[in-house]
């Protein structure tokens, strides 16, 4: 009679497991005809850059679980509940201009409280309801990324653009798309975060809801044109890993758009169209791509909105012929007069964002594929105090490579904020 009650209560649990995992997988994020859906009904959106999330939810260096549970409820109450997050950064300490403190500090090495703040931060976004886009690499040099790998597959100490200019630096960087033994250690670390099993939840990452998609990396690129068969042929490998290893959730590339693919649109194409992508992203970087400058953002403003919409369009024609959601995850404008205090006011970026908007929520209307934004990027309640990030400050919206200030929303920033109010509850009609 025990064995038999303890089999039924095995019974018992199994089924309260398969039922769980049955409602998780009602919550996944999913494409259908070319449209994002979340629980049954379609999903439009309004996110954020949130890169330093994993750091702000540990309980080591740079961890701040108040201040996190302070902007999660902040950022929730404004309607923003996707968030673009860097899972963590690589290579050594101590180097100006990059993120702090590291995850990955040699490859398979790991900072465990970093891991930790991962796990924690999913685990608070799943209370609220919000989803999680988890970068896993990055083509720059704040975070590691590229560099890091080379440097680990034998090519030696990488460059910086800070210490050698950006064209020596993109020169470097070229070698990642046909560097085996870097893809191979890249894999490897891929492999280690998909697997992984939330520590305080006890949910596997592949069946955590709040994860809305994997993606590749931070603006992935060829850095040459002639890089770019091979650095297509790594992303497919990529995101063919990243499927085997994970079939719930969405993939993503993390591109610019044709920015990232040497301007080649064709390139872009091919990119998208890989069975395991599911859609497509765009980034919009006005003044970094000299379509405003520093002296004159305001009067330049019709020339960024103008380019800004002839980008838009030429890559929703792609999206349109492959049937798949195109997601502009970054754009920004710097604060009037290139100002980086937090009381300077942002007439221009404000500008920019109402239109930027107006094209998602335009198209969006109109039963298109503009499904989403993230605008970059959240600085919340932070309070910088110095221009250049030091070990001991506040995150930002800014990695440690820009000005603090320079593109980070603060909670401060009302009429920038009431912007984004207004495009959340435009979105959220949207059926």
């Amino acid at each position: 009679m025990k064995r038999l009650m303890v089999m039924l209560a095995a019974a018992a649990m199994l089924m309260v497991g398969c039922q769980k995992t049955e409602t998780a997988q009602g919550d996944f994020v999913r494409v259908e005809n070319g449209h994002f859906v979340r629980d049954g009904k379609p999903y439009y959106y309004v996110g954020t850059n949130f890169w330093y999330g994993a750091i702000l939810a540990s309980e080591g260096q740079g961890g701040d679980r108040q201040r996190l549970q302070k902007e999660l409820d902040e950022m929730k109450r404004m309607g923003i509940d996707n968030l673009r997050i860097l899972v963590g950064s690589d290579g050594e300490r101590g180097v100006k201009t990059k993120v702090e403190p590291t995850l990955q500090v040699k490859p398979g090495e790991y900072n465990d409280t970093i891991l930790a703040g991962l796990d924690y931060l999913l685990m608070e976004m799943g209370k609220r309801q919000m989803v999680a886009v988890l970068y896993l690499n990055n083509s720059w040099e704040w975070s590691g990324g590229y560099g890091f790998y080379l440097e680990h597959a034998g090519l030696g100490k990488q460059p910086r653009p800070d210490d050698a200019g950006y064209p020596a630096f993109m020169a470097a960087m070229a070698q990642y798309a046909s560097n085996t033994k870097a893809h191979e250690l890249f894999y490897s670390y891929v492999r280690d975060i998909i697997t992984r099993t939330n520590r305080y939840t006890g949910v596997k990452y592949i069946d955590d809801p709040a994860i809305m998609s994997w993606q590749i990396g931070n603006e992935p690129r060829a850095f040459a044109k002639e890089a770019l068969p091979d650095f297509e042929k790594w992303l497919a490998e990529a995101s063919a890993l990243i499927r085997e290893l994970d079939p719930n959730h969405l993939i993503s590339i993390g591109s610019e758009g044709s920015w990232g693919c040497e301007n080649d649109y064709d390139s872009y194409r091919r990119i998208c169209q890989d069975k395991n992508i599911d859609y497509c992203n765009v980034h919009l970087w006005p003044y970094n791509w000299g379509w405003a400058k520093p002296d004159s953002l305001i009067e330049h403003l019709p020339r960024a909105c103008a380019n800004t919409k002839d980008y838009i369009d030429r890559h929703l024609a792609i999206c349109d012929s492959l049937n798949k959601p195109l997601v502009m995850e970054e754009f920004g404008y710097p604060r009037d007069g290139f100002a980086f205090s937090k009381e300077s006011t942002t007439v221009g970026r404000d500008s920019y964002y109402k239109f930027v908007f107006s094209l998602v929520a335009d198209n969006a209307e109109q039963g298109g594929r503009f499904a989403g934004c993230n605008f970059w990027g959240w600085g919340g309640f932070a309070q910088p105090r110095h221009e250049q990030w030091e070990v001991g400050d506040d995150y930002t919206g800014d990695p440690a490579q820009e000005a603090q200030g320079l593109n980070s929303v603060f909670a401060t920033d009302s009429t920038t904020l009431s912007v984004v109010r207004e495009q959340v509850d435009r979105m959220s009609r949207v059926k």
